[in-house]
């Protein structure tokens, strides 16, 4: 038997807002192998968040019994580094008013001050936004390209600069990503093609840069098309999800536990040898050059 055995390690999970996605099915993966897990919540949304978990509406069973165990969960933005980077109108956001700490370098000090340094072994970047995405790349306003980026790419640098010395050796970092960074999908626009290829190219720059300071491995996952709540703001995901099992190899819906799954074990030890990685989980649809529907 050869487990993945995440006993005693810590990690942060950046973007889960709801059970439904990509990010919850992470963190139930990490925490069925072991893990303690903090999340990081968008702020509009972390009240809803944390009274779903108190008031237990949350799926927090794991398979074979027991339930999720959530450390603690962080207001976090992922879109301003410091508390200096926020404008005036979104500290008086009602959403933000009565909410700290909730820039990445503050959750960095928030971490720090919770359990010393260092504390962490296990990072998720679950974050993507692009407030234009249902408009073609062409048709796309200079602001909504550059959201997209900043919200969906440079977060993660941000990330690994702030919380990576809080980061024990041997520690992993893994991101999500899409095959638009490679191929063009039309509907999947305001930037977030481009975001996604940054993504990309950041992962491969980073696992260089961090393992050499550091001693820690950085991925991403480039997941196929799964129709989760937060999904939902694409417009045509059902679409997406029905190609995909029209003319992947294996011709099977995109499950969030294919991706969690993934995601323990490149954050394992099992994982070691993997670094600077784009690992496709998508039921191989990206091997495909021609739709599947062609006669023999």
């Amino acid at each position: 038997m050869l487990p993945i055995d995440l006993a005693g390690k810590r990690a942060f999970v950046a973007g889960v807002g709801e059970d439904s996605g990509y990010g919850w099915a992470i963190v139930r993966a990490l925490a069925r192998a072991g893990a303690s897990v903090c999340i990081g919540t968008w702020p509009p949304m972390w009240r809803i968040f944390t009274k779903s978990l108190e008031r237990g509406r949350l799926d927090m069973s794991l398979p074979g019994g027991g339930q999720i165990e959530i450390e603690r969960v962080f207001p976090l933005d992922a879109v301003f580094d410091t508390p200096e980077d926020v404008p005036d109108d979104i500290r008086a956001d009602k959403r933000y008013a009565e909410l700290t700490g909730y820039t990445i370098q503050e959750v960095a000090e928030g971490m720090r001050a919770a359990f010393g340094e260092p504390c962490l072994d296990i990072l998720v970047h679950s974050l993507a936004n692009g407030p234009e995405v249902q408009k073609a790349l062409v048709d796309t306003s200079r602001a909504g390209y550059l959201a997209a980026v900043s919200a969906s790419a440079y977060s993660l640098v941000s990330m690994v600069q702030r919380l990576g010395p809080l980061m024990r050796p041997g520690g992993a970092v893994v991101s999500l990503s899409y095959l638009a960074a490679e191929r063009a999908v039309p509907g999947y626009g305001g930037g977030m093609s481009s975001a996604k290829a940054a993504l990309e190219g950041d992962t491969r720059t980073l696992a260089f840069e961090a393992g050499r300071r550091w001693g820690i491995r950085v991925n991403t996952i480039s997941a196929g098309p799964l129709a989760s709540r937060a999904a939902k703001a694409i417009g045509t995901i059902d679409r997406m999800v029905d190609y995909y099992r029209a003319n992947a190899p294996l011709q099977e819906v995109q499950t969030a536990d294919d991706v969690g799954n993934t995601a323990a074990f490149l954050c394992s030890p099992l994982g070691a040898g993997i670094s600077g990685e784009t690992l496709h989980v998508d039921k191989g649809y990206h091997a495909m050059g021609m739709s599947a529907d062609v006669p023999s």
